[in-house]
């Protein structure tokens, strides 16, 4: 059955809309050979989203004969304001960006929730989001998203309990959606990630990866057939808890002790480089001692060797049971390995599993989850403001 004409006009806008998102301004004449529709359709089309206050002149092509189809329509940017928060064990960092994704302000504060309690945690961070959009210009915020780590409720979309996060956490989130005119949306910090390589980073060729995320703990997401894969509980990924060999002993349901978490941690790494004879300079974050290796030349060559092989575990596991044909290593440490510490786990990795599997260096690094947050505000302001108008 054929669309009506109110439906037609509808997909047309989007596409159209989709398309001055990616590719930037554009002209009418652009318009048509892009969409593929007629002249008069793209006219009607530029008048629409004109008239609703989507889309507006910003400028002209370079072309000697002027007109119509010189003139370049963009998306009209302040139309609507977002925000991401990347909230982590001892601080948050913000950004404020327009309806198309460009940042306008960002920030940073280191919160110790233990030294100053949950409430007076919470209001530092409030407070700093609403310093952020102060300074960015905007008066209201539409979509606020947020990567956290621990168990997203798949039902509620509520950040869980878990053992061992901050109790600020779970209350900034409860006080953001109270306080805040403006739709927030909470996810694991390592699915956003996984969400920024697929669409700006490592993965954007690949509809099915897993991102192993390297940082202070350990963590993957699933993407299976352009899909992220959340579980039924929210803990798909959680490998921080899987029994491997090479630990003391095996992790329980509240600690992930014994489990590759004791492999590839960044205390983990630390203790590794250490034992190889890096130094780090006093630099506890779990790249430090991959950066150092690196710097080191052949001396860091058997530490970056034996941080293979303890990556190697962990990915054989999951490619033994979703074979997903790529694992991207995410997170500072595995931005900071680059192609050196990818090639070695593909090494390794194809030593122990016959199944053919690229390993490649993440490119968003750190930034990932913020860049993930803002992607996933930026779709949900973008499915309002972009529907269709009445």
């Amino acid at each position: 059955m054929p669309a009506s004409p109110s439906t037609a006009r509808a997909i047309n806008d989007r596409f159209a809309l989709k398309l001055l998102q990616d590719e930037g301004p554009l002209t009418a004449g652009q318009l048509k050979t892009l969409t593929g529709l007629s002249r008069p359709s793209v006219a009607d089309l530029v008048e629409r989203l004109q008239g609703a206050g989507l889309i507006t002149v910003v400028g002209e092509t370079g072309a000697q004969r002027r007109g119509p189809n010189a003139r370049l329509y963009g998306i009209v940017a302040d139309r609507a304001h977002l925000a991401a928060l990347d909230v982590r064990t001892q601080g948050v960092s913000v950004v404020v960006a327009d309806l198309v994704g460009t940042t306008l302000a960002e920030a940073t504060l280191p919160i110790d929730g233990d030294a100053t309690g949950t409430e007076p945690a919470v209001e530092q961070a409030v407070a700093l989001l609403e310093r952020t959009a102060r300074a960015a210009g905007a008066r209201r915020l539409h979509s606020v998203g947020i990567g956290a780590p621990g168990l997203i409720d798949p039902a509620t979309g509520e950040l869980r309990h878990t053992t061992g996060l901050p109790a600020w956490h779970r209350r900034l989130v409860a006080a953001l959606q109270e306080r805040l005119p403006a739709t927030v949306l909470v996810e694991n910090e390592t699915n956003l990630a996984a969400v920024a390589e697929q669409r700006l980073g490592a993965a954007r060729d690949r509809d099915t990866f897993v991102l192993l995320w390297l940082g202070h703990g350990v963590g993957a997401a699933l993407v299976l057939d352009g899909k992220l894969r959340r579980g039924a509980s929210g803990g798909a990924g959680e490998i921080g808890f899987l029994p491997v060999p090479g630990t003391a002993g095996l992790p329980s349901a509240t600690d992930c002790g014994g489990g590759f978490h004791s492999l590839a941690g960044a205390a983990a790494i630390g203790e590794l480089a250490a034992r190889h004879g890096i130094p780090t300079a006093g630099d506890t974050s779990a790249a430090a001692g991959v950066r150092a290796a690196l710097a080191a030349g052949r001396a860091g060559e058997p530490f970056l060797d034996a941080l293979a092989a303890h990556l190697a575990v962990g990915a054989a596991a999951v490619t033994a049971i979703l074979d997903p044909g790529c694992v991207v290593l995410g997170g500072e440490s595995g931005h900071a390995g680059g192609a050196a510490l990818a090639a070695r786990v593909a090494d390794r990795l194809a030593a122990m599993s016959p199944l053919r599997t690229e390993v490649r260096a993440g490119e968003l690094g750190d930034a990932a989850v913020l860049r993930g947050a803002l992607l996933a505000a930026r779709d949900v302001v973008q499915d309002d403001v972009f529907a269709p108008q009445n």
